[in-house]
């Protein structure tokens, strides 16, 4: 901001001194004009006078007239340069040439001459006028006049403009000090003035920042009535404001994660009692009728999944409340991989699924917590088994130097862009109307993508219906190290299988 004002403070100097400079140039220039006319005037008519006043008779005579006029012009002017008196263009010099200084006859340019022979009594122009140092500005005036015996003649004078010239330097010295002095003053003004009334502003955007890392009681000083001071207080009623409400919205989110944990925590006891209850009916199913045989068998398979959201509810709020942590070892990924294909593999066979793994010959060693990595590469396993409509599943394990990735990839039904953005949200389900034939909480994507955030790594997700989906687990392979690139790609386009 500072530095558009100096700028455009600086053009505008510029073009009021060019203005300046120009009309002070030319005037001077003019008004001195004026005064060397009205000079050679009166010079040409002086010599004129003296000239028809002299009592002639020969050419010798003339000769030595004009010779004495032209003597005396030159020594009554120090402003004069050099005076000559030439015969008309075309005219033999009967009373022969005159010229104070021979440098200057080159002055008298043909085009100067034909003009005074066919217009006003008296022309000029510009001219260079030779100096032992070079040239300096000037003006040759040309005026007619007549000798006798000898005819119409051509009365030159040379004035020189060194010194104007000099004055209008010095007067440019002048307005250039004074722009520069001004700009500078102007740059000084501008930055005070502009650092003096950004400084509530840069004050808001430091206690904005403070406020957005968690300093939620950071306020600005209000001082004074003006605009900026209402500004400020503004600013500090809406900080107050959210304040207040982030504060609500943090209790309601404790009292909420401490209810679900004490729910969790309560259940347990009543859902023991219940699961002795249904497996002493489970196992005297066979003396029951039909129905109740078969209520008593969903009850004590049900309870099953009860117990398992039990477990994941207890594994959120340990996330929600900061309270999970990892016991560390270094694992070799290829056997946490290597137990999840067990485990699933009567289910997959059940389902008419192929579970195809694709690792690396040699280990791939990584600091994680078994627990939580299993959990995760499992719920991606019996995910895609569940999704796979009978095609393969294929387990790819890839490592670099710093970072490990595991990709469960389906070939089954696929997920839209809007699912694979939504699929790790809790109890999120891409097709309501669609039950579970496996299972599960609505949970286990959700503990996994916190799993995975935990050990520093990453979960991801892409589909495409009806030609598979994909998740892609990335993780550093040394505890606090940063994770580079994913050694496998997420967004894998295969035809269905």
């Amino acid at each position: 901001m500072a530095t558009t004002i100096v700028l455009a403070g600086a053009i505008a100097l510029a073009i009021v001194g060019a203005f300046v400079s120009t009309s002070i140039r030319d005037g001077v220039f003019n008004d001195r004009v004026d005064q060397l006319l009205s000079d050679a005037l009166w010079r040409a008519n002086h010599a004129q006078a003296a000239v028809d006043s002299a009592n002639v008779q020969s050419t010798a005579q003339i000769q030595r007239v004009v010779y004495d006029i032209i003597y005396e012009q030159r020594l009554t002017s120090t402003e004069t340069v050099g005076v000559m008196l030439l015969p008309k263009s075309g005219q033999s010099p009967t009373a022969g040439y005159y010229v104070t200084d021979r440098s200057l006859v080159d002055l008298v340019t043909d085009e100067l001459r034909t003009k005074l022979d066919s217009s006003a009594p008296q022309l000029w122009q510009s001219v260079r006028v030779p100096t032992a140092n070079g040239s300096s500005p000037g003006i040759i005036v040309g005026q007619r006049i007549t000798l006798p015996l000898a005819g119409p003649y051509e009365f030159y004078t040379v004035y020189s403009l060194a010194a104007e010239q000099q004055s209008v330097n010095l007067v440019m010295r002048i307005l250039n000090i004074g722009a520069f002095s001004l700009i500078a003053v102007l740059a000084v003004l501008t930055w005070a003035s502009t650092f003096q009334i950004l400084k509530p502003v840069r004050q808001a955007a430091l206690t904005a920042e403070r406020i957005a890392a968690g300093v939620l009681d950071e306020r600005m000083d209000v001082k004074g009535r003006d605009e900026l001071a209402t500004l400020g207080a503004s600013f500090n009623m809406m900080a107050a404001s959210l304040q207040e409400q982030i504060v609500a919205l943090e209790e309601l989110s404790r009292v909420q994660r401490r209810f679900v944990s004490d729910v969790s925590h309560e259940l347990r006891t009543p859902l023991t009692t219940i699961r002795m209850a249904a497996e002493v009916l489970h196992d005297a199913r066979a003396d029951f009728d039909p129905v109740t045989k078969r209520s008593a068998e969903l009850l004590y398979n049900q309870l099953d999944r009860f117990e398992s959201m039990l477990s994941d509810l207890l594994e959120i709020s340990r996330f929600d409340a900061g309270a999970a942590v990892l016991s560390l070892e270094d694992t070799d990924l290829r056997h946490v991989i290597t137990n999840v294909v067990e485990m699933a593999t009567p289910l997959a066979g059940a389902r008419g699924v192929t579970l195809r793994t694709n690792m690396p010959e040699r280990p791939v060693a990584a600091d994680i917590d078994p627990r939580r990595i299993e959990r995760i590469v499992r719920n991606l396993v019996i995910n895609a088994i569940e999704h796979s409509e009978n095609a393969p599943v294929d387990i790819s394990l890839a490592a670099d130097e710093t970072t490990a990735a595991i990709r469960v990839l389906d070939h089954g039904v696929g997920m839209s862009e809007d699912t694979a953005a939504h699929v790790f949200d809790r109890f999120w389900r891409a097709d309501t109307s669609r039950a579970r034939t496996i299972g599960g909480s609505g949970l286990g994507l959700a503990i996994s993508l916190e799993d995975a955030r935990l050990h520093g790594g990453d979960l991801q997700a892409w589909g495409e219906e009806q030609v598979g989906a994909a998740f892609l687990l990335t993780l550093p392979r040394r505890s606090g190290e940063p994770m580079g690139p994913s050694p496998l790609a997420l967004h894998v386009l295969e035809e269905k299988v």
